[in-house]
């Protein structure tokens, strides 16, 4: 039972057009996933079916599969992500080389969808103001291969003080009253009110004052959410226009969504198959360059050197860093990151324990080979028996990639004879 005052507003909104729109809301539901570029060519999988209009990765799949339990989701090959979902990151058009801001980004679908458009060039920051939502985000960046990404856990108002005008392109998937998740959770349908939707409105307008001043003079704005409310799209956008001359909606193509404006559209549930969205295209015209400190790297220590040499491990561009216990490497253009509140600074390379390097998981799954590896079939009680912790026979010698198919998937050591298995304990089943 859907809130009968959501109901008559959106009746409202769209006239003739609402019984199609309530019929959308009792067919089964369109589930997709986007596969991920950094892991390589995509695999033909049986399961997956047509392709979503507007991302060339994307693709709905059968709903009685559960692809989440597939050896190559947790190889990162694809992203569980709601095809209408999709759309914001397809207009943000972010480009390699570019410096990318992702503001509120857990659990990370738009994040990762904007680094497989950059191809691991270029600078990402993806940003979670919820610690434990930052963490899923720092896991699905893990997960997926992503090796230029700052992952921080700040409010917004902190980075726009910290990196003003420094980004090239600026997405803000606001949190919202979630109008758009109605069928997926039941909880969004109990806990909506009007003054839910009010109180997300005023929250959206300071979030959007802070990406406003993160976006480089020239750079891109995106704007958008899951929610149907124009209190939360349309009137939100016209608050923050009125208050910022420097902006101005940007005429882009998207034929696939229904143009409300100039640089604005909604994605309605009976027009796609997707939940539904709102999306603003904005360009900012005006403002001050600014030259902000890049930070500093590190030397790379000869523990890792020997081990990258043993196994054939090339670095892209960038500076080593030491956060915590580990290394990490980060693109040469991560700003300075002394009084931010971060989770991951760039790719994890490992620890040095003793004179010695241990490998991490991140560095596993950004791999495409090395030059000791064992393949596994995903499908084979191997991959399984891999995938629980068990050891498996194997006839190299020291630290070894394991691979479902042809995706890495984690680290084992072997002696000659087995090989000790390595896959993180908190991911075995």
């Amino acid at each position: 039972m859907l809130p009968q005052e959501f109901l008559d507003r959106v009746k409202n909104q769209l006239g003739e057009e609402y019984p199609a729109f309530l019929e959308s809301l009792e067919r089964p539901r369109a589930v997709a996933l986007r596969f991920n570029p950094l892991k390589g060519d995509a695999p033909n999988l049986p399961f997956v079916g047509e392709s979503v209009p507007w991302e060339a990765q994307g693709f709905y799949y059968d709903p009685e599969v559960r692809p989440g339990l597939h050896p190559y989701h947790e190889a990162g090959v694809y992203y569980l992500q709601e095809a209408s979902a999709m759309s914001a990151v397809a207009l943000l058009d972010p480009q390699p080389g570019e410096r990318v801001c992702d503001l509120c980004a857990a659990p990370g679908g738009k994040t990762t969808q904007i680094a497989g458009k950059m191809a691991g060039e270029g600078f990402l920051l993806c940003n979670e103001i919820n610690p434990k939502r930052a963490k899923i985000l720092s896991r699905n960046i893990e997960r997926m291969g992503v090796a230029n990404a700052l992952v921080t856990n700040e409010h917004p108002a902190r980075l726009a003080e910290k990196y003003p005008g420094f980004f090239d392109r600026v997405l803000i998937d606001a949190p919202c009253s979630g109008e758009g998740m109605f069928r997926k959770e039941e909880a969004a349908v109990t806990d909506w009110s009007q003054e839910t939707v009010e109180m997300c409105a005023r929250r959206q307008g300071e979030i959007l004052q802070s990406g406003a001043a993160l976006v480089a003079p020239g750079g891109r704005l995106v704007y958008s959410t899951c929610t149907f409310a124009p209190e939360e799209n349309e009137q939100a956008i016209e608050n923050f226009l009125q208050n910022h001359p420097e902006f101005t909606l940007e005429n882009v193509d998207a034929p696939w969504f229904t143009k409300v404006n100039t640089g604005m559209f909604r994605l309605w549930p009976h027009k796609l198959l997707g939940e539904g969205h709102f999306v603003a295209v904005l360009r900012k015209t005006g403002g001050e360059e600014t030259d902000i400190s890049a930070e500093k790297g590190e030397k790379l220590p000869k523990e890792w050197s020997a081990f990258a040499k043993d196994l054939g491990i090339s670095l892209p561009n960038g500076k080593a860093i030491i956060f915590g216990q580990s290394l990490f490497w980060a693109r040469s253009e991560m700003p300075e990151i002394k009084g931010v509140k971060v989770l991951r600074p760039g790719l994890e390379l490992g620890e040095l324990k003793k004179d010695r390097f241990e490998p991490a998981h991140a560095l596993a799954l950004w791999l495409k080979d090395a030059e000791s590896s064992i393949s596994l079939d995903p499908e084979s009680p191997q991959m399984a028996a891999y995938m629980r912790g068990e050891t498996l026979p194997c006839e190299s010698r020291g630290w070894t990639l394991v691979k479902a198919g042809n995706f890495a998937i984690g680290w084992g050591k072997a002696d000659g004879k087995v090989l000790k298995n390595h896959y993180p304990k908190g991911l075995r089943r």
